[in-house]
């Protein structure tokens, strides 16, 4: 490993801090947005004002589903209520995100949205699964039984429960880590999450644990380089690597919606990809993520 690569991956140990994690993943789900549907708090009306906290940002805790409708519309007049009341049955483990989209246009054109009703999930920010018509209400369950399962498969409120404080699992990862063994601790890491894919917090040490090896792999200057070829995607996602390892966050996430803002097709999912990644990394209650994924929103719509 070269002397800058070393500098590095020690400067991002540093910030892999497990206590933070826990108490990150122990804390309480953020309370229902004032635009919650009176009566059910797990319905919640959505515009192009609160997409990115009601949806992008909710996602990270909960599945977001996105009921597009219109008034005008009549199959949406039968699949509306079938998922507002499958959402009051789920008691928070996931939430119901209306959008009218002749008041929303925008977002139903940045969805990509060709008829109505059409259903989106989003998970951990990212499009998770879809449907479009109104399917019977058996299929609608399955639909949501799938996307709570792939989140993990509690409500909520049971996923926050943290593991055994001597779980030998995380003292064998924090003892690769503390050899500078970050395979080792990968390979745990990614051996917990399989397992339990509910863990509070072994999903998070794993990016950053991912993000370390990334670091290891890279060159001795990646922002340098980054900066001498602005065209490669590569080069700038390994200097966003090397920027958030630094502390310079802000720095990092400008660079990659920059990426976003200029580039198309393959080149701009892989840059927002990537962004996402570490979203989930610096984590998604800090503030610089809050307003770099308003950024990112702002960019892609």
């Amino acid at each position: 490993m070269q002397p800058g690569q070393t500098r590095l991956a020690a400067s991002m140990a540093g910030a892999l801090d497990l206590s933070a994690l826990k108490a990150r993943a122990t804390a309480p789900p953020a309370a229902p947005g004032a635009a919650a549907q009176a009566g059910a708090p797990h319905v919640v009306d959505v515009t192009e004002a609160t997409f990115q906290t009601e949806v992008i940002d909710r996602s990270m805790q909960v599945p977001v589903v996105i009921d597009l409708w219109a008034e005008w519309c009549q199959p949406c007049k039968q699949l509306s209520p079938i998922l507002e009341r499958l959402a009051a049955e789920g008691g928070g483990s996931w939430i119901l995100a209306k959008i009218d989209v002749d008041a929303n246009q925008r977002i139903a054109q940045a969805l990509r949205v060709q008829g109505i009703p059409a259903v989106k999930a989003v998970l951990q920010g990212e499009l998770a699964a879809e449907f479009s018509g109104a399917i019977p209400e058996a299929e609608v369950r399955q639909f949501i039984a799938a996307l709570v399962e792939a989140a993990g498969g509690q409500p909520a409120a049971a996923a926050d429960v943290p593991p055994e404080p001597e779980d030998p699992r995380v003292i064998a990862a924090e003892d690769a880590l503390q050899r500078g063994d970050y395979d080792g601790a990968a390979e745990i890491y990614t051996d917990i999450v399989t397992a339990e894919p509910a863990h509070p917090f072994a999903a998070d040490a794993l990016r950053q644990v991912q993000l370390m090896q990334r670091l290891g792999q890279s060159g001795p200057d990646p922002v340098a380089a980054a900066d001498a070829a602005p065209d490669d995607i590569a080069a700038q996602c390994a200097a966003a690597d090397a920027l958030v390892a630094a502390g310079d966050v802000d720095e990092a996430f400008a660079r990659l919606v920059d990426v976003v803002r200029r580039t198309t097709a393959e080149d701009r999912d892989q840059a927002r990809h990537h962004l996402v990644e570490l979203f989930a990394v610096v984590g998604a209650d800090d503030p610089r993520v809050v307003s770099a994924r308003r950024d990112l929103t702002n960019a892609l719509f």
